[in-house]
């Protein structure tokens, strides 16, 4: 089968999909013939990301959602399910990265990160596992992948909440493989270093800006396209194999 094709009969879901590996992801897996439903609050970038894929010959739909809104999650699974039937890989992706000192005390900040990488998370894994478990029944390959981070395993100043929260994400996944492997369906999670996307744009703690900085001057960030590549790796393999957990960095990181 050639890799135009690799995915064909595959319905894809992707959060986070306005920017970044989101997007980069949407368009892989498109061009690798998924039907790809795009999920994230930007509706037109969402829209160009369709037409996009459409003019190229794939099959996509632009669902605005927000992952801190479980009802507007229910109602892209419902249409998700009545287009194209079960879902069959969900890309758990959304995600925010707001960097602080603990002692500023940004309760509101902590809160937000907490509300759609952790609570975010979950909100999709409660909408779409039920699709999930009816795609495995009929018979087909099924993944979960969760975007979690290199930050999940190491200590950074000023990343304390950010990383705690992708530290559930890591051990969450974990736990729901043992559970979901057991009904055919692959759980995996992916723990990059530094990506150039737009959750940098977020920061301002001066600290974290001239580390960044300075980091940038010293390696190749990776590149969202590259974590998707990632994410079409793991889709394509035999249904027996499971990689449960691939960290992912530029050559030049070491932590």
């Amino acid at each position: 089968m050639n890799q135009a094709n690799q995915l064909s009969g595959r319905v894809a879901v992707i959060t986070g999909a306005s920017s970044g590996i989101g997007l980069s992801t949407a368009r892989l897996l498109a061009a690798r013939g998924a039907k790809v439903a795009v999920l994230a609050r930007r509706k037109a970038a969402l829209d160009s990301l369709v037409a996009e894929i459409e003019q190229a010959g794939g099959t996509a739909m632009a669902l605005a959602v927000d992952v801190t809104d479980q009802a507007s999650i229910d109602a892209a699974a419902a249409a998700v399910l009545a287009a194209w039937g079960p879902a069959s890989l969900v890309f758990n992706n959304a995600g925010l990265m707001l960097p602080g000192a603990i002692e500023e005390n940004r309760l509101e900040e902590w809160t937000r990160q907490i509300d759609i990488n952790v609570d975010g998370v979950m909100r999709i894994i409660h909408a779409f596992v039920p699709q999930l478990v009816q795609a495995a029944g009929q018979g087909a390959t099924v993944d979960l992948i969760n975007t979690s981070s290199i930050a999940g395993q190491y200590i950074y100043p000023y990343f304390a909440v950010y990383s705690a929260t992708k530290a559930y994400v890591s051990h969450l996944t974990r736990h729901m493989r043992a559970e979901l492997g057991q009904k055919n369906i692959r759980v995996s999670m992916i723990e990059p270093g530094i990506v150039a996307t737009e959750l940098q744009s977020h920061v301002t703690h001066q600290g974290v800006l001239d580390w960044l900085d300075q980091a940038a001057q010293t390696m190749d960030f990776l590149q969202p396209q590259d974590v998707a590549e990632v994410v079409g790796f793991l889709a394509v393999q035999p249904p027996r194999v499971n990689l449960m957990q691939v960290v992912v960095m530029p050559t030049k990181q070491a932590t």
